[in-house]
């Protein structure tokens, strides 16, 4: 081979590298840090878990691997029902990341649906803390 094969060949494993690199990072704007607190966005992860009325994404917020607290993000949810179901997100609150993740939280009488996509969300937020946050 002459030198301007073997020049494109490795320019080609270089972007072939970078690639391989960036695509193996956590999707921009799910995981976010604040001091030290990581802040799960479930926009993406939770993708496809509806309410009631729409998407119920949540905000996670974890420090030293335990969940802070979780706020809900805007909504189509009926807030009357929303204001309801955001009950069960404290009864995470003080739980490792491990155990949140497996928590068996009961919903809300009332706002079932609301309330199912919100443990959904949050449990898509802790796996993906879990793989891509640590």
């Amino acid at each position: 081979m002459n030198k301007g094969t073997i020049g494109m060949l490795m320019a080609v494993a270089a972007l072939l590298t970078v690639a391989l690199l960036i695509s193996a990072m956590p999707a921009d704007g799910i995981l976010t840090t604040r001091g030290d607190t990581t802040i799960v966005d479930t926009r993406l992860p939770g993708k496809g878990i509806e309410g009631y009325n729409g998407a119920t994404p949540v905000k996670i917020f974890i420090c030293k691997n335990k969940v802070v607290k979780i706020e809900t993000q805007p909504s189509q949810e009926t807030p009357k029902y929303m204001r309801m179901a955001r009950q069960l997100l404290t009864r995470y609150e003080g739980m490792t990341v491990t155990k949140a993740a497996k928590a068996k939280i009961d919903g809300v009488t009332g706002a079932t649906y609301t309330s199912e996509a919100l443990k959904k969300n949050v449990k898509a937020g802790l796996e993906y803390y879990k793989k891509h946050g640590k």
